[in-house]
C-alpha cells in the first residue's frame, strides 16, 4: 500500500462536501420547503454505515469466489530472500559487493523515494487494522472469507517492507538507524484515513492506495532498469506485480458495491474525492524534517514515480471501471452531485498540475540519505 495524493492537489480537491446551509437570516423553512428537506434528510440518511458493514458482510460467499482466489498459495510466492544475495551462500560476501557497487551508481533522489516506499510498506499494523475495521472482524482466526482475505492479503503485503528492507540495509546508501526511527514514528502515529467509520469509503481508499501503490512500486522498477540495475528493477517489479493484485481485488469489491447500491457507493466516492485521498503515510517524519511527507513526494514527483498526472490518471480508471458517469438510476440528488464533482476532478487536478511546474526548484537536505541535499520543486 502506498501513496495516491501528491503536495498541491489539495487546492483542488478539498471543496466542501455536503448540504447548503440555510441562511442564518431564516428560522424555519417555509411549509413547502419544509417537507423537502425532511425528505432530503430521510435520503442523507438512507445508509448508515453499520448498515453498509451489513451489506459487505452479506457478500461473504460472493468474497469466496471473488477475492480468495486472487491470494496466491505460499508455496507459489516469492520470498524475500528469493531476490537478494543469499546469506548461507559461500559467494554471499560477493553477491553483496556486487550489489553494493551497483548501488553507488544510482543517484540520491531514487534512494528518497525507495526509502519512503519501503517506510509506508513497513506500517503494516496500522493498515491491516484498518482494513478489518471495515468489515467489523477482529477474530484472530475467524473463517469467514473476509477475515481469510485480510489474513492473506496482510501476509503477502509483510514481504514488501521485509524485502525492501533487507536491500537498503545490503546497499550502503542510506542511514539505516534514521530510517528505522521513520518507520517507528510512522507506526505510532497511526494514519489519516478520512472513511469516518464508513466501509464504502475505506474500500474505496483502499482500492485507490493499491493502484497508486502498483504505479509507484512499478516506476521505479522502471527506473532502477533505466540506471543499469536488473536486480533492484526486479526487487521493485515483485512488489508492484502484487500490488496489481491487490488493486483487482479492492477495485471488484467496489465494483459490486456500486452494483447493488449505487447511490450510497457514489455519495461515498464523491466524499472521498472532495476529502482527499491521502497517502498512509502521511504523517512520517524522522525526528528532524517536520514537512517530511511533503517533501519526500515533491521528490517523486520530479522523478515521476509518482506524479499529479498519475493521480488524474487514477480517478479516470475508476471513473471507467466503476461506471460513474453512466450512473443514472436510483441516484438521489446527492448521488447525482457527486457523481459531477467526480467526473469532472480529473479535468481540474490536471490544471492544477499546470499551475504547480511554474513553481521553483530548491534543495532540500534528507536524514535518509546522510543530510544530502536533494532537488525538488515545492
Amino acid at each position: 500500500m502506498m501513496m495516491a495524493m501528491m503536495p498541491g492537489l489539495a487546492a483542488c480537491c478539498v471543496d466542501a462536501a455536503g448540504i447548503t446551509a440555510p441562511s442564518p437570516c431564516r428560522t424555519r423553512a417555509p411549509p413547502r420547503r419544509a417537507a423537502y428537506f425532511r425528505r432530503r434528510m430521510i435520503t442523507a440518511a438512507a445508509m448508515t454505515a453499520p448498515e453498509k458493514a451489513e451489506v459487505l458482510r452479506s457478500l461473504d460467499g460472493w468474497a469466496e469466489s471473488n477475492l480468495l482466489p486472487l491470494l496466491k498459495p505460499v508455496e507459489r510466492s516469492w520470498q524475500p530472500h528469493d531476490l537478494l544475495p543469499d546469506s548461507s551462500s559461500p559467494g554471499f560476501r560477493e553477491a553483496v559487493d556486487e550489489l553494493r557497487a551497483r548501488a553507488r551508481e544510482i543517484p540520491d533522489d531514487y534512494y528518497v523515494c525507495l526509502v519512503g516506499n519501503m517506510v509506508t510498506e513497513e506500517a503494516l499494523p496500522t493498515y491491516h487494522a484498518a482494513l478489518n475495521s471495515f468489515v467489523g472482524y477482529d477474530s484472530p482466526s475467524c473463517a469467514d472469507a473476509w477475515a481469510r482475505w485480510s489474513r492473506g492479503w496482510t501476509a503477502e503485503e509483510n514481504r514488501h517492507g521485509d524485502l525492501l528492507n533487507r536491500y537498503l540495509y545490503l546497499c550502503g546508501r542510506v542511514d539505516v538507524r534514521r530510517v528505522e526511527q521513520t518507520i517507528h514514528h510512522l507506526i505510532a502515529a497511526g494514519m489519516q484515513l478520512a472513511a469516518g467509520g464508513c466501509p464504502y469509503r475505506g474500500f474505496i481508499y483502499t482500492a485507490f492506495q493499491e493502484r497508486a501503490t502498483a504505479i509507484s512500486h512499478g516506476n521505479t522498477a522502471r527506473r532502477a532498469a533505466a540506471l543499469g540495475d536488473a536486480s533492484l528493477a526486479r526487487v521493485c517489479g515483485a512488489i508492484a506485480g502484487d500490488e496489481r493484485r491487490h488493486e483487482a481485488a479492492y477495485t471488484r469489491v467496489v465494483a459490486e458495491l456500486f452494483r447493488r447500491t449505487p447511490d450510497a457507493a457514489m455519495r461515498a466516492l464523491g466524499y472521498m474525492m472532495r476529502e482527499r485521498i491521502l497517502m498512509p503515510a502521511h504523517h512520517m517524519f524522522d525526528g528532524r524534517d517536520a514537512e517530511l511527507f511533503r517533501h519526500y513526494a515533491a521528490v517523486a514527483q520530479g522523478l515521476g514515480v509518482y506524479t499529479t498526472a498519475d493521480y488524474a490518471g487514477l480517478v479516470e480508471f475508476f471513473v471507467e471501471r466503476w461506471g460513474v458517469a453512466e450512473l443514472g438510476h436510483g441516484l438521489t440528488g446527492e448521488g447525482r452531485r457527486a457523481q459531477e464533482y467526480v467526473c469532472r476532478l480529473p479535468e481540474r487536478v490536471r490544471r492544477m498540475d499546470a499551475r504547480r511546474r511554474q513553481t521553483q526548484l530548491q534543495r532540500v537536505p534528507f536524514s535518509w540519505v546522510f543530510d544530502r541535499q536533494v532537488e525538488l520543486q515545492l
